[in-house]
């Protein structure tokens, strides 16, 4: 049966709008780093996609690399997107990036002309898509000049590959000097994708406050810290989680007792809360004007219907943040 997006779909959402731009963002948008690559179930996806719409998602994110393997979750993406959002590629935001390793030789990694064109172009075709609405540079490479990085990002707009430009993964001072670049040329940054979570505070010092003074929007990922923050590990590691997998980006070297009795004493607030941990973990960056979208990461339905339920509740008294604080203090990069 054809996929039909609920009508009520705009109606409980929070939209923000992305730093100074005429461009209004979800609260929650939804990154397809895991779970959607050639490894994982199609149907699953398919799923995914569909209920993020139908509640209100308009904007989804990817990179060139994301998978497993590099570059299939644009191709799934590209096919869902066909056979179940046709005519409603107006209604959504589609990002995706280049800057990590993506093909062998000299000329498939960083952040030099060469390789962003081709990058984007190659997204393209996997997306069956004509442009993309956000393109980032993915990570600082600090053996291309800035000003080519800069330059090649605002030609990308101005051949109408894309909308809007972003970056990820810059530090305070590099984002700055990225900042100034891209006014210049007359192609301002729209929006900057760090990570950031309760147990990753290093935005804090300073680069929130550069956003808010460049008027530049905030999408944070690992919201979760790769599933830290939630309650799956606090009685062990599940067999079927990621720091169960030997190559995946949380091990479990990272459950430390520290981190553990953080995460315990996070949950117990959670609860009082009337929240799930993971709830809670959303709201809290949500409750921050400077922040504009919060990039979830889920491997099933059901995940996604949770995390949801973290636009409910977004404010927090003193004394709530008081104890977050206490627990997790504000860390450096």
């Amino acid at each position: 049966m054809p996929y039909v997006p609920d009508e009520a779909r705009y109606q409980t959402m929070p939209y923000r709008r992305c730093g100074r731009s005429g461009l209004q963002l979800p609260a929650l948008s939804l990154g397809l780093w895991h779970n959607f690559g050639h490894i994982d179930a199609l149907e699953n996806a398919r799923q995914i996609l569909r209920l993020a719409f139908d509640r209100g998602i308009t904007h989804f994110d990817l990179a060139n690399n994301y998978g497993p393997p590099p570059g299939s979750a644009e191709e799934n993406f590209g096919q869902i997107l066909k056979s179940d959002f046709n005519g409603y590629r107006d209604e959504l935001i589609i990002s995706t990036k280049a800057g990590y390793g993506m093909w062998n030789g000299l000329y498939g990694n960083g952040g030099s002309r060469k390789y962003l064109m081709a990058s984007l172009n190659q997204s393209l075709k996997r997306m069956q898509l004509d442009y993309v609405d956000i393109f980032y540079h993915h990570r600082p490479d600090p053996d291309t000049p800035l000003d080519e990085t800069m330059t090649a990002l605002a030609d990308i707009v101005r051949q109408g590959k894309a909308l809007y430009v972003g970056l990820s993964n810059y530090k305070p001072q590099e984002a700055a000097d990225a900042f100034g670049i891209l006014q210049h040329l007359g192609t301002p940054c729209l929006i900057h994708q760090p990570r950031y979570s309760l147990l990753d505070r290093w935005v804090e010092e300073s680069l929130l406050d550069l956003l808010e003074e460049e008027s530049v929007g905030c999408i944070p990922f690992s919201p979760l810290a790769q599933g830290l923050l939630t309650t799956k590990y606090l009685s062990g590691v599940p067999a079927d989680s990621r720091a169960a997998k030997p190559h995946g980006h949380l091990q479990e070297a990272q459950l430390t007792p520290e981190t553990l009795d953080k995460i315990r004493q996070l949950n117990e607030l959670a609860q009082k809360r009337g929240q799930t941990l993971a709830q809670m973990a959303l709201s809290w960056l949500l409750s921050d004007h400077r922040v504009t979208s919060v990039l979830l990461g889920v491997s099933k339905p059901e995940q996604l219907t949770d995390s949801l339920q973290c636009l409910n509740k977004l404010d927090f008294d003193d004394s709530e943040l008081d104890a977050i604080d206490a627990i997790c203090p504000v860390t450096k990069s």
